[in-house]
């Protein structure tokens, strides 16, 4: 609660309120939990508790710097629709130069302190993200929806990033860059999970707000799917592939079957019940059931991972 007797504790909560906004913090916070989870199946108990802290911070302050660029670069749409146009940079609360410089530096640092701290390996996989998420999802926004593909693509990075990080320093006398860190089975499997669960979620987000993206300008597959058919028959096409990744853990070692697939079949199965419905009658009320669905997916499924994984 603010300080009535402090004349400045109002503008010191709308700034930090502003800070909170321009940082994305709520959405960011996805990075953590990711990031955590991508380091902790990797490491195991064997687990440094600096290296975490190091991997976590590098990667939470490059979100939160990706998404002070990507609202830098969307001042223009964000302005016309309703839902963003009291964004800080919209709005006028927050200059655009104090955004870059903030985006910046928060970025820059990141960077370094990965590849200082932690790994190259870690440091390059979150540069990879910020030009992934600013450099072509971005721009595609304006240009063709293959960009919610493109974006699945940054958004299913960091777990990647605390994966990578687990692995520690390079030991002396190794290569410089370890690329078998990437393509070991739990990265691919941590990557495959987050990239197909984004796209349900954002499938039912464009549709439901495709007059906000309209008046955006932003080329979205929901745009011109005025009765839902083809937005709702992308969304059970990736739901459905989310529940055959289910296997793939399983064949490849990485869970126990008993304690991972019967719980984790049901709770996909769960999502493609409710994609099946929002394809069948595609409403919003339909639209919104697969998109909290979504929500409730992904930490069930990552808590299952947790607890069935093989050490």
């Amino acid at each position: 609660m603010a300080d009535r007797s402090d004349p400045e504790s109002p503008a010191r909560s709308s700034t930090l309120n502003d800070l909170l906004v321009l940082t994305k913090f709520r959405l960011s916070a996805l990075v953590i939990v990711t990031t955590f989870v991508g380091f902790w199946l990797r490491r195991g108990p064997d687990w440094s508790g600096w290296l975490l802290f190091h991997t976590l911070l590098g990667s939470s302050l490059a979100a939160f710097g990706a998404a002070v660029f990507n609202q830098l670069m969307e001042i223009e749409p964000d302005s016309r629709m309703t839902r963003t146009a009291d964004r800080p940079l919209p709005s006028g609360r927050v200059s655009p130069g104090s955004a870059f410089a903030i985006g910046w530096l928060l970025s820059a640092f990141a960077l370094i302190h990965l590849g200082a701290k932690v790994n190259v390996e870690a440091a390059a996989l979150t540069a990879l993200t910020l030009a992934v998420y600013l450099f072509l999802y971005t721009p595609l926004k304006k240009q063709s929806p293959v960009n919610t593909l493109v974006g699945a693509v940054s958004g299913a990075l960091p777990p990647l990033i605390g994966w990578a990080g687990a692995a520690g320093p390079t030991p002396a006398g190794e290569k410089y860059f370890r690329w078998e860190l990437l393509i070991e089975p739990g990265a691919i499997y941590l990557f495959a999970l987050l990239f197909l669960w984004q796209l349900p979620h954002f499938l039912a987000i464009n549709w439901m707000y495709r007059d906000e993206y309209r008046r955006g300008g932003f080329v979205m597959l929901a745009n011109e799917d005025e009765h839902g058919v083809r937005t709702s028959r992308h969304a059970l096409a990736y739901s459905v592939a989310t529940l055959l990744l289910m296997f793939y853990p399983v064949q490849s070692g990485l869970v126990s079957a008993a304690g991972f697939l019967p719980p984790a079949l049901l709770l996909a199965g769960w999502l493609c019940r409710l994609a099946l419905a929002f394809q069948k009658q595609p409403e919003r009320a339909t639209a919104r059931k697969l998109f909290f669905s979504t929500l409730a997916y992904l930490p069930g499924a990552l808590i299952l991972t947790c607890l069935a994984w093989k050490r």
